[in-house]
């Protein structure tokens, strides 16, 4: 529901819905804006025009626009995050104290769960902010990224790291091997992952079995670890089970095994297929062809589970780039897919240091543009064929520099 008031001669706005809380209060200038999930974690924060958003480990980004320029970003400093907490869970309390002495006029009373968020809000100071991205760090190993509708996921390891963790613009699993959780160490994660969320569970919208290729595992192991996820959330409450699957190994995985896996709740595989161009994926070290992505999406889409497909922009620079629009074009127009299907546009982004950039100095490749970038995306998007009566796939842009989660 969502409640109308005053409090200082300012507006405010709650909104308490069954997952959070949202607080509003107008400013002279700059309205201030928090939200809470029931454990009473600030999740996002707008505070003089810029929003914030905390991740379960306790980091933080800082995200703004500035007219005429791209949006800016900033990721805090533990003491600096902290602070913004502070000023949220500081204004709220103030605003609480004042409803609880009428003081704050509202056009409707606060519900029992409205009074129960806005008590843990105010609970979660400092000292329970550490404790709580501590008890995370036991919890989870690193998670490395995610697609972003599903930034909001219950992320289950399933699986640590990445089965092949050659290619060279991924720097994400580096650190460690890759493995396969057993049923009953999986249990334990997935219970342990439930009691961490505790309330805040409910504004988690999907479960995501990670790390980056878990649907790499043999059938006769992943359709038991899927069981354990039932086990220990409602899934079909929660809204599926999704993963990424990278294109050559999923070309194993039969039409009846996908659909076997859609009655267990899986709902969208995500395939970092990069780009179309075979000679572009050998100079990455992506070790999957195209045509292997278009078999393994066909697949997926006749076993009833949708796909989300990552293409990587401005990736080989203006050698490839030709090849990578043309070759991406036809491999996407071969592909089934409809109205629950995502395609996102993912710029690359190419740090000092990283294997990719060594391997483009050596090749003497000149790097597109931002702009260029774009361009691309635009360009592979204007030429896309999809069927009517299956209706379009989302499309989006997708930037790994804004991951939190």
């Amino acid at each position: 529901m969502v409640i109308i008031g005053r409090w200082q001669s300012r507006p405010v706005t709650l909104s308490v819905k069954p997952n959070c809380l949202t607080v509003s209060v107008d400013g002279p200038a700059e309205s201030s804006v928090f939200s809470f999930d029931y454990a009473g974690r600030m999740w996002t924060a707008l505070l003089d025009g810029i929003s914030y958003r905390r991740g379960l480990d306790g980091r933080m980004i800082a995200k703004w626009s500035i007219a005429g320029r791209q949006r800016d970003r900033r990721w805090l400093g533990q003491e600096d995050a902290l602070k913004i907490e502070e000023r949220a869970r500081g204004t709220t309390a103030d605003l609480y104290r004042a409803i609880l002495d009428g003081v704050a006029e509202l056009r409707e009373a606060l519900p029992p769960e409205g009074h129960s968020v806005f008590q843990s809000a105010i609970a979660f100071d400092a000292l329970r902010s550490r404790a709580d991205a501590k008890q995370y760090h036991q919890v989870y190993k690193p998670v490395g990224i995610l697609p972003p509708d599903q930034y909001m996921a219950v992320v289950l390891q399933a699986t640590e790291g990445c089965s092949f963790n050659t290619c060279t613009f991924c720097t994400f699993y580096r650190d460690r091997s890759f493995r396969i959780r057993r049923p009953v160490e999986f249990r334990t994660h997935a219970q342990a992952v439930r009691d961490f969320l505790g309330a805040g569970l409910s504004l988690r919208r999907t479960v995501f079995l990670g790390d980056a290729n878990a649907l790499v595992i043999p059938m006769p192991v992943l359709v038991p670890l899927m069981d354990v996820v039932r086990e220990v959330y409602d899934v079909d409450k929660l809204g599926g089970m999704f993963a990424f699957l990278d294109g050559f190994s999923g070309e194993r995985k039969s039409v009846s095994d996908y659909a076997l896996l859609a009655g267990r709740g899986l709902k969208r595989v995500y395939i970092g297929m990069e780009s179309g161009s075979d000679e572009l994926l050998r100079f990455l070290h992506k070790p999957s062809k195209a045509d292997e992505v278009v078999r393994s999406v066909r697949a997926m889409k006749a076993g009833g589970v949708a796909v989300g497909i990552i293409i990587l922009l401005g990736a080989g620079g203006h050698a490839y780039a030709a090849a990578h629009v043309k070759d991406t074009i036809a491999a996407l127009n071969q592909m089934p897919l409809d109205m629950d299907d995502i395609i996102y546009f993912s710029e690359l982004v190419a740090e000092e240091g990283m294997d990719y950039s060594k391997a483009a100095y050596q090749a003497q490749l000149i790097p597109l543009t931002q702009p260029e970038r774009i361009a691309q995306g635009e360009e592979i998007q204007a030429s896309l064929c999809f069927d009517e009566q299956r209706g379009m796939p989302h499309i989006s842009r997708y930037d790994i520099r804004e991951f939190i989660y």
